[in-house]
């Protein structure tokens, strides 16, 4: 089970480093939420993947660790802001310059 979880976030990542070259501005703000989703998803990872086991109450069982849970929370509305950010950027230099391209918004 870790093996496939570290092979969705590496394919995550890659994806995302991917949308992140490319010259559209639409694809790098896709590459942002894929790279936001894969951070998340490393957070989760890092408290260690647990089943069956109580959130906060020990029950004489190992408990899960609820400060993962909360980064990756914290993460999440962060992550929606600097997209929502970014996106009114894009579309806000779309508008003036009437290009998408990222490198030369002048020329297209």
């Amino acid at each position: 089970m870790e093996l496939l979880f570290a092979a969705v976030v590496g394919v995550l990542t890659a994806a995302a480093a991917y949308l992140l070259l490319e010259r559209r501005s639409f694809s790098v703000v896709l590459g942002l939420m894929v790279l936001s989703y894969a951070v998340n998803l490393f957070l989760f990872a890092m408290g260690r993947l647990h089943t069956n086991k109580p959130p906060l109450v020990d029950l004489g069982v190992g408990v899960a660790d609820p400060v993962p849970q909360a980064l990756v929370l914290t993460a999440i509305v962060i992550g929606f802001a600097m997209t929502a950010f970014a996106l009114v950027l894009a579309l806000h230099t779309q508008v003036i310059s009437g290009s998408d391209d990222v490198d030369d918004p002048a020329e297209e």
